[in-house]
């Protein structure tokens, strides 16, 4: 069955695509949620409408995307932890404390926005996280993981 998202479904699509999914997943899940509407002749002439109208306050959402991107990629957290033996941390670094630090220094990010390079880490070193600011672009945040 083909279904229109309402909003955004991790690891099915985002709000407004149009995607194809199990009858059982959509009718009992998915709809019932408020997640997708079924894509039906009506909802698919009202969808293409609403995109339409929204196209422009989308350039403005990707164009402040982009500079806050710039922005990211631009800095680099030092995260001070109490470490161990041989670097090893006492508890680990989330992406919870990236999000933290990004809230004290201005930028507005969301704990879900944030892909570890690993769930938790639990070495000092540099690390890389990926933060995604807008449906299609993505910033690299580098941290460094600190004995502090």
């Amino acid at each position: 069955m083909e279904i229109i998202l309402k909003q955004d479904v991790k690891n099915l699509g985002y709000a407004d695509d149009i995607v194809k999914v199990k009858n059982g997943f959509g009718l009992n899940y998915l709809i019932p949620q408020g997640m997708a509407i079924i894509a039906s002749e009506t909802n698919r002439k009202v969808h293409a409408e609403v995109v339409k109208q929204r196209s422009h306050k989308l350039d403005k959402i990707r164009n402040d995307a982009s500079k806050l991107v710039s922005a990211l990629e631009s800095v680099t957290l030092n995260i001070p932890v109490k470490v161990g033996e041989n670097g090893k941390l006492f508890g680990s670094v989330t992406s919870q404390q990236l999000v933290d630090m990004l809230k004290k220094m201005g930028y507005v990010i969301d704990k879900k926005q944030v892909l570890m390079p690993e769930d938790h880490v639990k070495k000092t070193g540099t690390y890389t996280a990926e933060i995604i600011v807008h449906r299609d672009i993505h910033a690299k945040l580098n941290f460094e993981v600190i004995e502090g």
